[in-house]
């Protein structure tokens, strides 16, 4: 592990220096310089190197513990996690989004886009006869390029006539979505619950069948109603959620 001092703050900048201390140890976590699983220097060594309190320390780490990038281990120090995404109390965005407003280079493997008969969960999500058909749209999450979770989205197929028909493989699905057929989200209802990931899944995610895992339902709307159920199985170790409660 480098002594060397990480970087040199500027003070006369306006930007604060725990925001300063904090874009310089995520530099190293990102360079690999300090890799998954690297146990960083103590609070007091970090105040040495950066050249700043032991307040402005904290408040940098506990931002790069909010954003999943460390972990504190009591009587241990604290660790640079592998890549994780942290979900909370959060606007409605596309996992595209949500990866970038975290740090996270997004990554995405299209399984599969097929048109496929609507189960009951699927029908009664999406406000159809059992049976119908609907676009299901089978992708592999990834963040900075590590397996994240399993993601399959089911859409109405009268809403988005010809997506059958197009390269999926990249980009947002909201996007293509918007800028094809105007659809745009106005709230979106999810569900979370502990689960194990299947055989298949586990495969994909490099995680051993039975392994624990987030299965996470969401259920998205505009004014004419809803149009998307997506179904996700992520990984329990790289998948968390945190909530603020205030009274």
């Amino acid at each position: 592990m480098s002594s060397d001092p990480i970087v040199s703050l500027d003070r006369r900048r306006p930007e604060p220096l725990w925001h300063q201390a904090e874009r310089a140890i995520r530099a190293r976590i990102e360079a690999g310089e300090w890799p998954a699983g690297t146990r960083i220097p103590a609070e007091d060594r970090l105040c040495e190197l950066l050249g700043v309190s032991r307040i402005t320390v904290r408040h940098a780490l506990r931002n790069l513990e909010s954003l999943g990038l460390l972990r504190r281990e009591h009587g241990r120090g604290t660790f640079v996690r592998s890549a994780t995404v942290v979900a909370g109390l959060r606007g409605l965005t596309s996992f595209t989004e949500e990866m970038a407003a975290l740090g996270l280079v997004v990554g995405s493997t299209l399984l599969s886009q097929e048109i496929i008969p609507a189960d009951a969960m699927t029908s009664a999500a999406l406000e159809i006869e059992e049976g119908e058909p609907v676009l299901r749209i089978r992708r592999l999450r990834l963040g900075n390029d590590a397996p994240i979770g399993v993601q399959a989205a089911h859409l109405r197929l009268d809403r988005v006539p010809g997506l059958i028909d197009e390269d999926l493989s990249k980009g947002s699905l909201y996007d293509r979505l918007d800028r094809l057929y105007g659809i745009q989200p106005t709230e979106a209802t999810e569900t979370y619950r502990v689960g194990a990931v299947d055989a298949v899944d586990a495969a994909l995610l490099g995680v051993a069948p039975g392994s624990a895992a987030f299965v996470v339902e969401r259920v998205t709307v505009d004014p004419r109603g809803p149009y998307e159920f997506t179904h996700s199985i992520m990984r329990g170790d790289r998948y968390e959620i945190r909530s603020t409660l205030r009274v």
